[in-house]
């Protein structure tokens, strides 16, 4: 029994961040500033502050300095808001990553709305959305930006192929099936209320799951040498595609973990070096 070409996110975002940190050492050196990521958590959710805590550490691998807010669970709207705005205006800070989630008493679009466009590096605004739906310049959402980069690194090229992307998140699902209609495929959106996913599934050249519900997309639904980008993860290195039987059929497909969780990391610090560049007007 055949099995597909598994593709490594974790090789790809290594050379990403090593040239990015090669672009930050330069950025440094011509102008005396090193770029910088400020984090904003609001209270202490354990897997926020463990996700926090690494990105802090592959920003100094990568010659980034970073800068952590933490609020108080209780922090209102208006407080998150105060602190964004003053981030936003800050010339030492080039990217903002506000960590969710963040409290149900918090209207999270109202403070992603606070973050400046040019130093969105998380791309969750509306600003960065409309950018990626019209091929304008802009930053892209770190994981799906990451997964585009994932397809080209493998010569896949969506012109032409059925994409089928099961999930419609501000910043995962909608982005990615933009990104993709962009390049030309022909994409449709999979969610809660999708009557009969798997006769859609079997149908997709590629499948992007990014739904949060552990093993959701069967093997046995994957079309025969088919795409299959697994962007879930869920407790015990579970994605969202049963990987034991999806991969006897698929032609290429990411592990949980190592294939698209590292390229949301060195996406999101590729593009903190790019704002910093842009805002220092190289």
């Amino acid at each position: 029994m055949s099995q597909a070409r598994l593709m490594d996110g974790t090789g790809l975002a290594r050379r990403i961040v090593e040239e990015t940190a090669k672009r930050a050492a330069g950025l440094a050196q011509r102008t005396g500033v090193a770029p910088c990521l400020a984090t904003v958590l609001v209270g202490e959710d354990p897997a926020s502050v463990t996700y926090v805590k690494m990105k802090q550490n592959r920003c100094r691998k990568a010659g980034i300095e970073s800068r952590h807010v933490a609020l108080p669970a209780d922090t209102t709207t208006a407080g998150l808001i105060s602190t964004l705005d003053a981030l936003s205006a800050d010339p030492g800070v080039h990217g903002i990553l506000l960590q969710h989630p963040m409290g149900a008493h918090i209207d999270e679009r109202a403070a992603f709305e606070a973050i400046a466009p040019e130093k969105d590096v998380d791309g969750v605004t509306l600003s960065s959305y409309s950018a990626m739906s019209f091929g304008l310049p802009g930053f892209l959402s770190c994981t799906p930006g990451g997964i585009m980069r994932l397809l080209d690194e493998y010569d896949v090229d969506p012109a032409g192929k059925r994409a089928v992307v099961v999930g419609r998140s501000a910043i995962l699902g909608k982005p990615v099936g933009m990104l993709l209609l962009g390049r030309d495929a022909t994409v449709t959106y999979c969610h809660s209320r999708t009557a009969d996913l798997s006769s859609v599934v079997r149908e997709a050249d590629i499948v992007v799951a990014a739904v949060g519900r552990p093993r959701l997309i069967r093997g046995e639904d994957v079309k025969p040498g088919a795409v299959v980008v697994d962007a879930g993860y869920n407790a015990g290195n579970v994605g969202d595609v049963d990987f034991d039987t999806a991969v006897t059929r698929a032609g290429l497909i990411t592990p949980v973990p190592g294939g698209v969780g590292p390229m949301t990391i060195a996406t999101l610090l590729e593009q903190t070096v790019t704002g910093a560049e842009r805002q220092l007007g190289l």
